[in-house]
C-alpha cells in the first residue's frame, strides 16, 4: 500500500506541474489511472519509452517542441569533464547493453529511462537530470522523460557518434589539420588523428596496428564515412567507432581509450588477444585483417572488400624438390634449381610480405662487441626478385610478385623460435622514407602504375637487450606521416600509448623494425625529389 500511495503522489504532483508549464507533455499516458503496480520489468520499461516517444512526436510538432522549458534549467548541471564515451555502452548495475542512457552529470551508464529503470531512479536519489540515450544521442530529463532539443547539446552528440561528410574528408587528405590544431576541453592541442590510445594493460600491440590502419587512406575514408546500422557484426561496427573517435576534431580529451574495440577483439578471437595479456602485433593484424574481410562481406575473390582492394597482391612460387648431391661438389654449395626437372609453380595471394633478416654473428672481437648488425632493405627484398633461392622442408622455392597492391605491407621476421627459447634478431634495416622501388621484385609491371612506394607508417619495438625474446618487457610503438602534400609539409609523429611527440626523420630507422606499410606513389604525387 505504501508504494501506491506514493505512486498516487508523484502522479499528482505531476499533474500540478502540468498545470504550471502547459508546453511540458502530459505525463498522465505513464501512470495507471486505476493507481496499479506499472510494469517492473527492464524489457516492459523499454517498451513504454518507446510508446512514449512515438505519443510525444506525435502530440507536440517541431516549432513547439524547440519552444525554451523552464527545466531546461537542468543543462547548467552538465558536466563535460566527466564524459567519456570510449567504454562498453552497458548499464553500471544490471551490466545489459541494451537501451543505455548516460548520465550527462555524473557519466555513469544506467538502462531505461521509466518510471521503474535504473535511470529513473539514479535521477530521483542523486538529483542528477540530463541523460542521453547512446544509440540514438537524444537527450531527456528526468524524471520528467521528456526530450530536451537545445544547440548547446551538439557537442555532446558530436563526441558520442561523430559525423563526416566528403568535405570533412577532403580537408584531412589536403592535411588541413596540420595547420589549425584542435583543442580539447582543458586547452591542450593536439592534431586529429594522431591522439594517444590508452594502454589499459598490456594492450600497446593493438594499439600500434590500430593507428597504422587508420592512416590508410581508402580504409579510413571508408570507415569514417560508414553508417552501420544493419546486420554488420559488432566488431566492424566498433572499430569504425573507434575510428571516427581517433579523427574527431572535437575531442573533450586528447586521447581516446580502445576498450570497446578491444573488448569485442577478445571476445570474437576466444580469448587469443586479451587486453592483460602481451601479443604479437604481426598475428593480431593478420587476424583483423580477415576478419574485417569477411565482415565486410568479402569472399575468396579478388577485391571482393576494402580490405583486399587495398592490401592484396599476388605471389609466384616455384618450387623443386632437393636432390642429394655427391660429396664431390662439396657440402657448402648452395641448392639450386635445375632446368633439367620439373618445377611446381603456384601463385596465391597475400596481405602482407614476409621479409627475412640476415642472422646476426655468433661471434664478435673486442672491438665491435658493441656494434648492432645493419642492412639494406633491397638485400633483403631480394628474396622477392624471382633468383634468390630458399631452402626449406626438403625444397628449394624462389618467390616473385606477379601483381603489387595500393599499399604493401611488409613482416620484417624478427623471432625464431628453437628448442629452448624464442631468440630475436637485433638487426637494423635502413630503409628510404619515400620512392623504394620495387619494380625488381615484381613481373611485367604495368604501365600504368607505378611502382615506387612512400613510407606511410612503420612499427618498431623497445626490449632489453640480449637475443632472448621477453614479451612482457616488451614496448611497441609507431611512427607515422602526418601529410601527405610534399616532404616540405609532412611531420612525422611517434606514438606510444598516450605519448605522441614528433620525430626527426632520421631517427625512424634506427628501431627494430617489425611492420612498414608503404603507399603506392600516384602520378599526381609532387614533391622535392622524393628524398627523406
Amino acid at each position: 500500500m505504501a508504494e501506491i500511495s506514493t505512486k498516487r503522489i508523484d502522479a499528482d504532483s505531476h499533474d500540478a506541474d502540468i498545470d504550471a508549464m502547459q508546453q511540458r507533455p502530459s505525463k498522465r499516458a505513464r501512470v495507471d489511472t486505476d493507481g496499479q503496480n506499472l510494469p517492473s520489468s527492464i524489457e516492459q520499461t523499454e517498451d513504454i519509452d518507446d510508446d512514449w516517444e512515438e505519443e510525444e512526436q506525435g502530440t507536440f510538432g517541431p516549432a513547439q517542441a524547440m519552444e525554451p522549458r523552464a527545466a531546461d534549467l537542468y543543462l547548467d548541471t552538465i558536466n563535460r569533464q566527466v564524459l567519456d564515451f570510449d567504454f562498453e555502452k552497458v548499464c553500471s548495475v544490471s551490466l545489459s547493453n541494451i537501451n543505455i542512457y548516460g548520465c550527462l552529470v555524473c557519466g555513469k551508464y544506467f538502462q531505461g529511462r521509466g518510471r521503474n529503470s535504473y535511470a529513473y531512479a539514479h535521477s530521483i536519489h542523486d538529483d542528477h537530470h540530463v541523460f542521453i540515450n547512446l544509440e540514438t544521442t537524444k537527450v531527456y530529463v528526468l524524471p520528467d522523460g521528456y526530450h530536451v532539443s537545445d544547440p548547446s547539446l551538439d557537442d555532446i552528440s558530436f563526441v558520442l557518434a561523430p559525423k563526416f561528410s566528403p568535405a570533412s574528408i577532403n580537408a584531412i587528405h589536403s592535411g588541413q589539420y596540420l595547420s589549425k590544431a584542435s583543442y580539447d576541453l582543458s586547452h591542450k592541442p593536439y592534431l586529429q588523428g594522431y591522439v594517444g590510445l590508452n594502454n589499459i594493460k598490456h594492450n600497446d600491440h593493438m594499439n600500434v596496428i590500430i593507428h597504422a590502419l587508420l592512416h590508410v587512406a581508402p580504409l579510413r575514408d571508408s570507415l569514417l564515412l560508414s553508417n552501420f546500422k544493419g546486420k554488420e557484426s559488432e566488431l566492424l561496427k566498433r572499430f569504425a567507432a573507434l575510428a571516427k573517435k581517433i579523427w574527431n576534431p572535437k575531442l573533450f580529451k586528447s586521447q581516446v581509450s580502445p576498450h570497446e574495440f578491444l573488448q569485442e577483439v577478445n571476445r570474437v578471437s576466444a580469448g587469443k588477444f586479451r587486453l592483460e595479456q602481451q601479443g604479437d602485433p604481426v598475428e593480431f593484424l593478420g587476424w583483423l585483417l580477415n576478419h574485417l574481410h569477411k565482415d565486410l562481406g568479402g569472399t575468396k575473390k579478388k577485391n571482393s572488400s576494402i580490405i583486399f582492394r587495398t592490401f592484396q597482391g599476388e605471389l609466384r612460387m616455384e618450387t623443386q624438390q632437393v636432390l642429394v648431391r655427391p660429396e664431390s661438389e662439396g657440402s657448402d654449395s648452395k641448392p639450386r634449381f635445375d632446368i633439367d626437372r620439373d618445377i611446381k609453380t603456384a601463385v596465391s595471394p597475400f596481405l602482407f610480405l614476409a621479409v627475412d633478416l640476415p642472422p646476426p654473428p655468433l661471434f664478435q672481437d673486442a672491438v665491435e662487441k658493441n656494434i648492432i648488425p645493419q642492412v639494406n632493405i633491397h638485400s633483403v627484398l631480394a628474396k622477392y626478385d624471382g633468383k634468390s633461392t630458399q631452402e626449406s622442408l626438403g625444397n628449394v622455392r624462389r618467390f616473385k610478385c606477379q601483381r603489387l597492391p595500393p599499399y604493401i605491407i611488409l613482416h620484417f621476421k624478427r623471432f625464431m623460435k628453437n628448442a629452448f627459447v624464442e631468440e630475436k634478431n637485433p638487426t637494423i634495416v635502413n630503409f628510404p622514407l619515400r620512392g623504394l622501388d620495387f619494380k625488381d621484385y615484381i613481373d611485367a609491371p604495368p604501365s600504368h602504375d607505378s611502382t615506387l612506394y612512400d613510407l606511410i607508417a612503420n612499427i618498431t619495438l623497445e626490449s632489453v637487450a640480449g637475443t632472448t625474446r621477453d614479451k612482457e618487457n616488451t614496448m611497441w610503438k609507431v611512427h607515422v606521416r602526418a601529410g601527405g602534400a610534399g616532404v616540405d609539409n609532412e611531420k612525422w609523429l611517434m606514438i606510444q600509448d598516450l605519448i605522441v611527440e614528433e620525430t626527426r626523420k632520421e631517427m625512424i630507422f634506427l628501431g627494430e623494425t617489425v611492420l612498414q606499410i608503404w603507399e603506392r606513389r600516384s602520378d599526381d604525387d609532387t614533391f622535392n625529389g622524393g628524398k627523406a
